[in-house]
């Protein structure tokens, strides 16, 4: 945002300059920032802004970056959305989050959640962006913050907080109260969700009654006319089984589902024992098809903020430019339709999954853990994390179809679902405690409240 001052009498000049020696000065001799900022997006309006910063410790002291608060200062009262593209310091200890002020205005603060800077040392590269929720093109230019040079320069209109004192730069407009450290996460559990699958069928009226809905609608995802069969899911011994089969049409394509009826499943931990297979049940091998297991939340509109979708997706023989065998774990933010755009992250490893595994994700304190066998495979965050209840589902459908002679059917079967509320479970302790479920003779149990 541009300030006109205008003309000062020469009586206020001195007074003014010492006003600004004191904002600039370090917290203390021994512990003394600088900051340099650049851009890598100039233009006077964008679809979103990207500050680059860079933090130096220019004092005799090792700074703890816990400690530390930057502030960037826009205009506007519009929702946005924070992200950090790269950092040399890791993204996964980054944090962001818009603080209102009085008026028209707020900032961007950006802290960390672990670290170090020593004496002389620099952050080295934090590459920023942000963007407007509703991902509509906004005026940066009339930013406190923002100027549209693309090389570092030593940047006093974004600030530096240490333990809450100004330790760098020039703030504008008010300045709330430093921001408190958060509360850790509750560790109990606030309800669990456990079912073995021991139904006689995709009829059987206890699929409903404890909160299950096999699908039978039509629509995405996949190919589009084919059918979602409730016939082709089925629970023999005790495993979900998904059979989806194509004849290399749409109308000869049956895809398969099933979902939690209510969407009551937010943070916490989501388990589940589930069989990939690389080959065929029966016919011959060679479609794109997608074995998951996965959360979501429904997309209201294009680029919904509130939409979000934390996947297990396993592709057999590739597809989405894939040629081979690979497992996705991909963390949504929000996406449109047409044209496409998918605001997400994902993590891949090529590789055959075919077999039993235990897959488990953890939805806590802004990050999403996915593990494979109690091995971490991969850690999302930031704007990918969600922000409302969701469903839990299990399908299987293909991403188009292959030039095919005969029936290709295609199983994924699931051995059981697990999820605690609000509790972070290590992914052996989850397996003891199905172990224990067991072993109790519990088939079902739903004690996670509903919304």
């Amino acid at each position: 945002m541009y300030r006109n001052i205008g003309k000062v009498v020469l009586s206020l000049a001195l007074p003014l300059v010492l006003v600004v020696v004191a904002l600039v000065a370090p917290a203390s001799a021994q512990q003394s920032v600088r900051l340099q900022y650049r851009t890598s997006a100039p233009g006077a309006t964008t679809a979103q802004a990207e500050p680059w910063l860079q933090l130096f410790n220019d004092g005799t002291t090792t700074i703890p970056l816990n400690q530390v608060k930057i502030r960037y200062y826009l205009t506007g009262t519009e929702t946005y959305r924070f992200a950090c593209s790269w950092a040399v310091v890791g993204c996964s200890t980054v944090t962001g989050q818009f603080v209102r002020q009085s008026g028209a205005d707020q900032y961007l603060e950006v802290g960390f959640t672990s670290g170090s800077l020593a004496p002389g040392a620099n952050t080295g590269d934090l590459q920023l962006r942000f963007y407007r929720a509703d991902w509509q093109t906004f005026t940066q230019s009339d930013d406190y913050s923002y100027g549209s040079n693309t090389a570092y320069t030593n940047w006093d209109k974004v600030t530096v907080h240490i333990n809450g004192q100004l330790a760098w730069g020039r703030p504008n407009g008010t300045e709330p109260t430093p921001t408190p450290t958060p509360t850790v996460p509750p560790t109990g559990s606030a309800g669990v969700l456990f079912d073995d699958f021991t139904y006689t069928g995709s009829s059987d009226p206890r699929l409903a009654q404890r909160g299950w809905t096999v699908r039978s609608s039509s629509g995405g995802p996949g190919v589009p006319g084919a059918t979602w069969s409730p016939s082709a899911v089925s629970f023999p011994g005790g495993l979900l089984t998904l059979d989806s089969a194509t004849n290399g049409t749409a109308a000869g394509t049956v895809q398969t589902e099933l979902s939690t009826a209510n969407r009551k499943f937010f943070e916490g931990t989501y388990a589940a024992r589930v069989r990939f297979s690389d080959a065929p049940a029966s016919g011959p091998d060679g479609e794109h098809v997608v074995q998951t297991f996965f959360t979501i939340t429904p997309l209201r509109y294009n680029l919904d903020p509130d939409y979000g979708e934390l996947d297990f997706e396993y592709l057999p023989n590739g597809g989405w430019g894939e040629s081979s065998n690979i497992l996705y774990t991909t963390s949504w933010e929000t996406y449109q339709a047409d044209p496409w755009q998918a605001v997400n992250t994902h993590t891949e490893e090529r590789a055959s999954f075919a077999g039993w595994h235990d897959l488990v994700i953890q939805v806590s304190g802004g990050r999403i853990r996915y593990y494979v066998d109690s091995r971490l495979f991969a850690d999302h965050g930031d704007i990918y994390y969600p922000e409302t209840p969701m469903w839990i589902m299990f399908n299987q459908w293909f991403i188009d179809l292959q030039a095919a002679t005969g029936t290709r059917t295609y199983r994924q079967q699931v051995d059981w679902l697990y999820y605690s509320k609000n509790e972070v479970v290590p992914p052996a302790d989850v397996t003891g405690r199905v172990a224990s479920l067991r072993a109790a003779g519990t088939a079902f149990t739903d004690t996670v409240p509903n919304p």
